[in-house]
């Protein structure tokens, strides 16, 4: 597969012409033209970079890339050395951030509610961003206590970070963006959820959780967001044949 091939692939799959983002999404760094391997990740720090040049990989596909804002300004102390690295291995690097949250298929959230029991009849876009649905709401197949759903992320997704809720809070219709987006919490209010979950909590989450009956859970920024890319992942590998595998790099963040 050739570089512009993959990225119009991608861009096909993801369409981040739909997104208004805080990232620049699509190829950030150009390395060779021909890909026959991929690694997808979470974030593209120094320590995925490297395993990704040690598997001889051509392409890196990440949710968290290195083009953020304004773009790059200077390239200097630490995100020179990643931009060098990729540069001297003539690594590709593909990022898409937003798209790869929303995708009803490939996504983050897709991949969080079907892990955690989400019936997918009843699953509706959720969490507004700059006038876009990124999350998803649904309902689970029947009730259970906040104590045991907690005890479903915790298989699921790995350790909370913080939770909310009375053990015995039953919870049926569940809230969820992945990432940090404690700020949807008001959203999940606002709808009737008995239950929002997202990557990270901030100060305010426990009062308000308290004081309106809904619980909440941070399970983990970078824990909710390694979906996406091992969904990526499969499908290049079903259905363009090409050698793609999701590397994870351990964070509790």
């Amino acid at each position: 597969m050739q570089r512009p091939e993959l990225h119009q692939l991608l861009d096909r799959w993801l369409s981040p012409e739909n997104f208004e983002d805080a990232a620049h999404n699509g190829l950030q760094v150009e390395g060779r033209a021909g890909i026959e391997k991929i690694i997808c990740g979470v974030s593209a720090n120094a320590e995925l970079i490297e395993r990704a040049i040690q598997e001889k990989a051509d392409a890196l596909f990440v949710h968290h890339g290195l083009v953020w804002g304004g773009g790059i300004q200077t390239i200097s102390g630490w995100l020179g050395k990643r931009i060098s690295r990729l540069v001297n291995a003539e690594l590709n690097l593909f990022a898409y951030h937003l798209p790869l949250d929303a995708h009803p298929r490939l996504g983050n959230n897709a991949g969080l509610a079907e892990a955690l029991g989400l019936s997918e009849d009843t699953r509706r876009p959720f969490g507004e961003y700059k006038g876009q649905l990124i999350g998803f709401a649904g309902l689970l197949e029947s009730a259970v206590s906040f104590e045991d759903f907690c005890r479903r992320v915790e298989t699921e997704i790995g350790p909370i970070l913080f939770a909310q809720g009375e053990p015995q809070h039953k919870v049926q219709k569940v809230s969820i963006c992945s990432g940090g987006a404690p700020d949807l919490l008001y959203e999940a209010v606002d709808s009737g959820a008995d239950l929002f979950l997202t990557g990270e909590a901030t100060e305010w989450v426990q009062a308000i959780s308290k004081e309106t009956g809904v619980a909440f859970i941070a399970a983990g920024h970078h824990a909710t967001e390694r979906f996406g890319p091992r969904r990526v992942a499969s499908a290049l590998r079903q259905e363009t044949g090409i050698d793609a595998q999701f590397i994870d790099v351990p964070n509790p963040l």
